[in-house]
This record gives structure tokens, sequence and C-alpha cells, in this order.
């Protein structure tokens, strides 16, 4: 998505009116070729870095989390306090460098069937993501 009509028509979709922030927003999180995963604040911190403009955090929050709730952005919980957030949304595993917080994409092929003995009553299974903790190893 090369072009600010894309972008306009992704945050009207989102419920949200397409600001000079949020059009900086949608274009740092979606023109790009890679997946990218990200923290609110690592998002604050590029977009300063990257803009040189000052965007609110609660712009960047509210931003984020609009697009999660329409499916553009996945959300992976690593504990109570941190969340990073994923544009590639397929159903896929991480790695998660404790020791550089970077959360890194793991293959379905690097991963053999997974089986879960253990169902709940009136519960199915919707989906199964593994994330992997690491640390260096000294």
């Amino acid at each position: 998505m090369n072009n600010n009509s894309g972008f306009i028509e992704k945050l009207r979709s989102s419920g949200l009116r397409p600001t000079k922030q949020r059009l900086e927003i949608c274009k740092l999180l979606f023109d790009r070729k890679k997946t990218f995963h990200f923290t609110i604040g690592d998002l604050s911190k590029i977009l300063k870095k990257e803009t040189n403009k000052k965007i609110s955090l609660a712009t960047i929050y509210n931003t984020v989390h609009s697009f999660k709730k329409k499916g553009y952005l996945k959300e992976i919980s690593v504990d109570r306090e941190k969340s990073y957030f994923d544009t590639n949304t397929s159903n896929h595993h991480h790695f998660l460098d404790i020791s550089t917080n970077e959360l890194i994409d793991l293959k379905e092929e690097d991963v053999d069937n997974i089986k879960i003995k253990k169902s709940l009553p009136g519960k199915k299974i919707k989906s199964i993501e593994v994330l992997v903790k690491i640390e260096n190893n000294n």
C-alpha cells in the first residue's frame, strides 16, 4: 500500500478519522515489506524519531487498538504488563528474546504438531500459537 487513499480507507473502516497523525501511524505500520512487531512504547519512539512530530500516546494507543479490533493487527500478550502487536495477522508462532525484548516470527514448519489433550465444555480451539521465550546463553 503506497498511497494515502489506501491508508485513509483503512482508518475509516476502523472507525477513525484520517488525521495527519493517524496517517503517519498507518504508513509506519503497513507501508513495509516485512512483518513488524512492536509495543505501544516502541511505536511511540519510532514515530517520534522518523516523523519528527509529536503524536500523543493516547492517539497511538487508540489507533493501534482500533486496528486490532478490525483485524489489521494481532496482539501477543507476553505477561500482564506487556503486549506486542504484529502486522502479520495469520496464525503463527513466535520466539521472544527476553535479553533484547525482540519478538521473532517462528514459521509453522519449524514446529511439529501440537496436541492439546484437554478440552473445556462448550468451547472449541480457535487457534494454537506458541510463544517460546529465549535468552542469551551466558
